[in-house]
């Protein structure tokens, strides 16, 4: 357990000054971390504060790490001084989901590895432990493939805004050094390669795996009908599974429709059809995303993908899929009905590129009125989906997706993840009957403060005015979003969520940790 309490000594050090030191002699430590054995949730943990002691036990290294960080939140949240003061107490927390997610788009706009791992910091902060990374898409490739350089190198060039932008796009040594920092933090990184649209920036690349051209769809899907495709993106997968340890990759698979049928003069892609008595572009659709996700399968990693996805025959044992359009539950019920495990990521409320202020003027709304306040995301899921649904054992979890058309800075960047990460957070990890959204506001007002420790440009909900609104882009909702189509990339938890088994409000005697040295192990 000796990372776990390195990340405590590491965390309090640099934001707070207080110096912790690390022993694995329990007698010595004032910190005593224990694993036990016994059956419950993972990711719980029982956090106990006494007068001269402080203990936390967890049946798993994920549950220390955890209880860990609701102590420094304790810790944090207290006025900045000499010494801080804990009430006695006993904590036992556990999370609701197992999957609490947090997409960061890339292509659109690169933002580099100082940003993400700080967002890293956040998320452990809140307990999230998925990090959706979207690495490729019509914009920018973003992800270095040896075996194939011209990928990143030509790819990488260009942005949503400037596509003559020099190449960003990380090497495989900042990969694994990114996802080393995020393993430290129990978080799991999982890398998304979309197929078979949203593929322009690879088509810039090796043009000879496109799929075509149509009107405001450049190159837009890799070639269906070309065998060489199969076995160029297999490549690709095997290289960049290397790279994450997380046995998952994301495959997209959504809005093919969008470009797809420049395939319909293609020889290639007229002769599959034939030989396989396809009668729709949709049936060669379906055909390329199974046989890809049974490429990735073969190397014992789990397929993710988007609701579209849920309409083929995927394995599903080793399927996930995401729910991304609220307009369209009855892909959320297709999902259940083929046993598909489900992560919740419905634009309303979880796209954190829609505007977050009836006043914004930049980003994002559904059909030019909804958009996703900080209460909205907090009552998620409970007020938007029947308990019929949410009881089942295949609903994984919820994510937020951030795609970056409209976010093209860190501040603004941080405007719209913060505080709206901190109300998911809570989602994610408190059931329902314990959430408290008065206290959850009381609460969020001491992490306005750390983040301005930390140098976040936050939207504010309490004063909007403090912060103006980090605008990047002008961007007006376009005839067609506001007739109901909306394309997810349109051109255009006091311990969070903790369950307080007792503490003494009268006359306790408190745990003081003052600035200097103290023991963890």
């Amino acid at each position: 357990m000796l990372p776990q309490a390195n990340y405590l000594q590491m965390e309090l050090k640099r934001a707070d000054g207080i110096l912790i030191a690390v022993d694995p002699d329990e007698q010595k430590a004032q910190i005593d971390l224990k694993l036990v054995d016994k059956p419950g949730v993972n990711g719980a943990y029982d956090l106990k504060i006494e007068a001269n002691k402080i203990s936390i036990t967890a049946s798993g290294n994920d549950g220390i790490f955890y209880g860990l960080v609701s102590l420094m939140q304790l810790i944090r949240m207290q006025p900045a001084g000499n010494s801080v003061s804990l009430a006695a107490c006993e904590i036992a927390d556990a999370p609701r989901f197992q999957w609490r997610g947090f997409m960061l788009d890339e292509s659109r706009h690169f933002f580099g590895r100082e940003k993400v791992e700080q967002l890293l910091n956040w998320m452990a902060f809140y307990k999230l432990n998925k990090f959706h990374w979207h690495l490729t898409d019509d914009d920018g490739w973003r992800l270095e493939i040896k075996k194939y350089p011209r990928l990143a190198q030509v790819g990488g060039i260009g942005n949503h805004t400037d596509s003559l932008a020099p190449a960003k796009y990380y090497t495989q040594e900042d990969i694994k050094e990114i996802v080393a920092y995020a393993q430290d933090r129990f978080i799991t990184v999982i890398p998304e390669i979309d197929m078979p649209g949203h593929a322009t920036a690879a088509n810039k690349a090796y043009p000879e795996y496109s799929g075509g051209s149509i009107r405001n769809y450049e190159n837009y899907t890799f070639d269906p009908g070309n065998e060489k495709t199969y076995s160029y993106l297999t490549a690709i997968l095997k290289e960049a599974n290397g790279l994450f340890p997380s046995h998952m990759i994301h495959l997209g698979g959504d809005e093919v429709a969008l470009g797809n049928q420049a395939w319909a003069g293609r020889p290639g892609i007229k002769d599959m059809m034939a030989k396989n008595n396809f009668t729709a572009l949709e049936d060669l659709e379906h055909y390329f995303f199974n046989r890809m996700a049974d490429s990735v399968m073969k190397m014992n990693v789990n397929v993710l993908c988007w609701d579209e996805a849920a309409s083929t025959n995927l394995n599903p044992a080793k399927t996930i899929v995401f729910w991304w359009r609220q307009n369209f539950p009855s892909q959320l019920e297709l999902s259940l009905q083929k046993k598909y495990d489900v992560v919740l990521c419905p634009r309303l409320p979880l796209y954190f590129d829609f505007v977050q202020d009836k006043n914004n003027v930049s980003g994002r709304r559904w059909n030019g009125a909804y958009f996703n306040s900080l209460s909205n995301i907090y009552n998620f899921p409970d007020r938007q989906l029947p308990s019929a649904e949410l009881n089942s054992n295949l609903i994984l979890g919820i994510q937020a997706n951030i795609w970056t058309e409209t976010v093209g800075s860190e501040k603004r960047l941080d405007y719209m993840t913060y505080p709206r990460i901190a109300a998911l957070a809570e989602s994610a990890w408190t059931d329902r009957v314990l959430k408290n959204e008065s206290s959850f506001n009381e609460r969020l007002k001491a992490d306005l403060t750390l983040y301005d420790r930390d140098g976040i440009y936050y939207y504010n909900p309490f004063d909007p005015g403090a912060h103006p609104e980090a605008i990047d882009f002008i961007r007006h909702t376009p005839k067609r979003e506001k007739a109901g189509r909306h394309r997810k990339h349109a051109h255009e938890k006091a311990a969070r969520g903790a369950k307080t088994s007792k503490t003494d409000r009268n006359g306790a005697k408190h745990h003081h940790i003052k600035k200097g040295n103290h023991r963890a192990g």
